[in-house]
């Protein structure tokens, strides 16, 4: 699939972002938290943890593709706000970059990102509320994925090393890989768990790494609708229906009679 010049811009960076994250070795640079008397406090595999510090890691990175391709670069205003970085170019358009992380389950497969709420300002594309700018003025969303392996290895979390002692401490994860995909080329037909209200994304590393999820092929615009008229049982029975309308592609493909695809 032919990539365009953001997603290939970026992509250049990936030895960048490598040679931040990881040692020589392929272990997390990352070995715990420092407090002032220099007590050095393991890291817990705790998803959350690791993707918000990964995320920090990456931003000089991000500056400097910013400066070298003449983008204005905005951050979130806060938790919970979407994107994790506007890109503006010298024309005006507007580009969302959401930085997400998982793990391998095997070599094949990984545990999925979530790709963002399919509420709220994705169904009200001219609202401000938890966006940096409306959702409908974004030329294009993209997600940089972060892929790794956790550590088999068993971690004293309670331990409490010394500076002296920081090669001693076991990397958490290791072994990182990375892709760069417009959201709707990885996300799947389903949300991300359970009855929750996110969109979730391709499983296979390889449907990631080549952007053929099940709506690459259908575009963004069926992506969209699809992703607009979603419903959850809870959301469905919210609106005196029995059932939802569709809960999957096929379903959706036949309830707005799409066919030839």
């Amino acid at each position: 699939m032919e990539l365009d010049d953001f997603q290939q811009n970026l992509l250049k960076h990936t030895k960048d972002f490598r040679k931040l994250l990881a040692t020589s070795s392929g272990d997390w640079s990352v070995k715990g938290f420092i407090d002032i008397a220099k007590n050095i406090y393991t890291i817990s595999v705790d998803t959350k943890v690791i993707s918000k510090i990964i995320e920090l890691m990456m931003f000089p990175v991000l500056q400097k593709f910013a400066k070298e391709n003449d983008y204005e670069m905005r951050f979130c205003a806060g938790q919970n706000h979407y994107p994790d970085i506007t890109f503006i170019s010298k024309s005006g358009a507007k580009i969302a970059l959401d930085l997400k992380s998982t793990c391998r389950k095997n070599e094949n497969m990984v545990s999925g990102f979530t790709l963002g709420a399919f509420t709220g300002y994705f169904r009200f594309r001219n609202s401000n509320k938890n966006i940096t700018f409306p959702y409908g003025e974004y030329s294009k969303h993209y997600i940089l994925g972060v892929i790794y392996t956790q550590q088999n290895e068993l971690m004293d979390e309670s331990k409490v090393y010394s500076i002296d002692e920081l090669k001693d401490i076991l990397s958490v994860i290791r072994d990182f890989d990375f892709i760069v995909q417009e959201k709707y080329k990885i996300a799947k037909d389903h949300p991300s768990g359970g009855d929750a209200k996110n969109i979730g994304s391709c499983v296979k590393i390889s449907e990631l790494k080549s952007g053929n999820g099940v709506f690459a092929k259908l575009g963004v615009r069926i992506f969209d609708d699809f992703w607009m008229n979603y419903m959850t049982l809870e959301m469905a029975r919210n609106a005196k229906l029995i059932k939802p309308p569709y809960t999957n592609l096929k379903e959706y493909l036949k309830y707005r009679n799409i066919k030839n695809v």
